[in-house]
């Protein structure tokens, strides 16, 4: 198994100097006898400054500002770093018996804040917990550990057992198997696959106090109860920490097609792929660009061009494309082109450090809902964004495709001149007027999601950028969530201030 890999954006922090952008109003201490216990159990100890000061963020754009300008988004104390289990369990229990608030990290490739330790405390990097446990090739049924990170298990699968999880995000070579799960990350080939928490079968956790539980794992299906695996999978670390992961796994693919096809609107693609989904196809990728997006990726004009990849056994990969190609015949074949370019690019990122390096505020929000709603849904998101001055694009495409319903992925753009507002070029004052753009972008996507009825998030979580809408989305239920987290953690220790939590350890100004 490879070491942490190195991200492919350098945002390096002026370490000497970094500022914390968001302030805990009750920063937790640690004393010297406390961090003797947490050493007593073997594990690692990190408290150079640059690693806290990095430790501090993850890739939510708008952090990628404030790294610019010299500061982080809040650090930790001590980043502990364990190697097995038992060592998670310690920590837990000592830091539950202090009130030291724990925030576990591993890729940090989140992009809403959710690895941030906003309280302090202490960041529990899983990254040394890595490697397959055990792979079963008659039931492909595969245990991981948590910390190991998606090429790493993918390659392993492939080479050793010609196996595939199928779980492509677009965050691949910098995040792991424990982030996946606790975010409900989804990966590009996914109407195929499932998201992740349809691979997840069962659980290793280790809740607020140090008890070391397992969830599910034993068969397909059960009828013990409700699914205690499902409780912790999506809870960005705020009922318990995962630390192995049981997952089902597919053959290796040995066939694959492709096509790509151009609609006169995006809601005539929408229309094209509900249809192939309610007729039980399902392609590996099934991703509709609006005009603008598909002009920018793919410079196909004024179409919006959909993207059809798919693999597996010949005959329903076959059956599939024949389906696809039914639902598609009166749109204009783009060939093959298309798709070429998508898989060339999937992962690249790097058009998010040039256009931040020069003062634009960009971000995706991809949001959930049914087929009924995506066309409202997309043209009054479109009309909200760019009704806000300084907003330069809005556009979107649809990446993950259901039988009653998709994810939509919003981009924006927006750049506030900061002599327009009196304030000076690359000053606190201008970065402020970005901070005020982003968030009035969020909300009102975010408004119109809730107008509708749909998902606030598909597969990216809730973290710190999304925490103010969570009671909104959920109603009432949001009081169960609630009283789910008093119970595992009554202490209030396991990442504090995430999933629209508020915390009995301290507060932080978000303003």
């Amino acid at each position: 198994m490879t070491t942490k890999p190195t991200p492919p954006i350098d945002f390096s922090l002026p370490y000497e100097d970094v500022k914390p952008r968001f302030h805990s109003s009750e920063p937790v201490t640690i004393s010297r006898e406390v961090m003797d216990q947490l050493l007593l159990s073997g594990v690692e100890a990190i408290t150079d400054k640059a690693a806290l000061c990095e430790a501090g963020r993850d890739w939510w754009p708008i952090s990628l500002q404030w790294a610019i300008n010299g500061m982080t988004t809040a650090s930790p104390h001590v980043i502990l770093k364990p190697t097995e289990t038992k060592q998670v369990s310690s920590v837990l229990k000592i830091c539950n018996d202090n009130a030291i608030p724990v925030t576990p990290v591993a890729g940090r490739s989140g992009v809403v804040g959710g690895s941030v330790p906003l309280l302090g405390g202490v960041s529990l990097d899983l990254t040394a917990m890595t490697g397959i446990e055990d792979v079963d090739e008659t039931s492909l049924i595969v245990r991981v550990k948590a910390g190991t990170f998606g090429p790493d298990l993918e390659s392993e699968l492939r080479e050793n057992y010609h196996l595939t999880l199928g779980h492509f995000p677009q965050s691949m070579d910098l995040s792991t198997v424990g982030g996946w799960v606790a975010c409900r990350g989804a990966g590009q080939y996914s109407t195929r696959y499932g998201k992740i928490e349809d691979m997840v079968v069962g659980l290793e956790v280790v809740l607020a106090n140090g008890e070391i539980i397992t969830t599910g794992g034993l068969a397909p299906r059960s009828a013990v109860g409700p699914d205690l695996t499902a409780l912790f999978v999506g809870s960005e670390g705020t009922l318990g920490i995962i630390t192995s992961v049981v997952l089902k796994v597919h053959p290796l693919p040995t066939y694959e097609k492709r096509a790509a096809y151009g609609f006169p609107t995006f809601q005539a693609g929408l229309e094209s792929c509900r249809k192939i989904l309610q007729r039980g196809a399902t392609p590996a990728v099934l991703r509709l660009y609006d005009a603008a997006e598909s002009n920018r990726h793919f410079g196909s004009g004024e179409t919006n061009a959909l993207i059809v990849l798919d693999e597996g056994d010949p005959k329903l990969v076959d059956a599939t494309m024949e389906i696809v190609e039914s639902e598609c015949r009166d749109a204009l074949d783009l060939g093959l082109e298309p798709v070429a370019k998508w898989v060339e690019s999937k992962n690249d990122v790097k058009a998010l450090a040039s256009l931040t390096k020069i003062g634009i505020t960009l971000d995706t929000i991809e949001i959930a809902g049914r087929w009924s709603a995506l066309p409202r849904i997309y043209q009054d998101a479109l009309e909200e964004i760019l009704a806000i001055p300084g907003a330069l694009v809005a556009s979107a495409h649809q990446s993950h495709a259901y039988l009653d319903g998709a994810c939509i992925y919003f981009t924006f753009v927006g750049k506030i001149n900061p002599s327009d507002h009196g304030v000076e070029e690359n000053s606190e004052e201008a970065l402020k007027l970005n901070e005020a753009f982003y968030r009035q972008a969020w909300d009102s996507v975010m408004s119109v999601i809730n107008r509708h009825g749909a998902s606030i998030s598909h597969h990216h979580g809730i973290g710190i950028n999304r925490a103010r809408y969570v009671k909104e989305n959920l109603g009432a239920a949001f009081g169960v969530l609630e009283d789910l987290k008093n119970t595992l953690d009554p202490v209030g220790i396991l990442n504090p201030l995430k999933l629209g939590f508020s915390s009995k350890l301290g507060s932080v100004d978000f303003s």
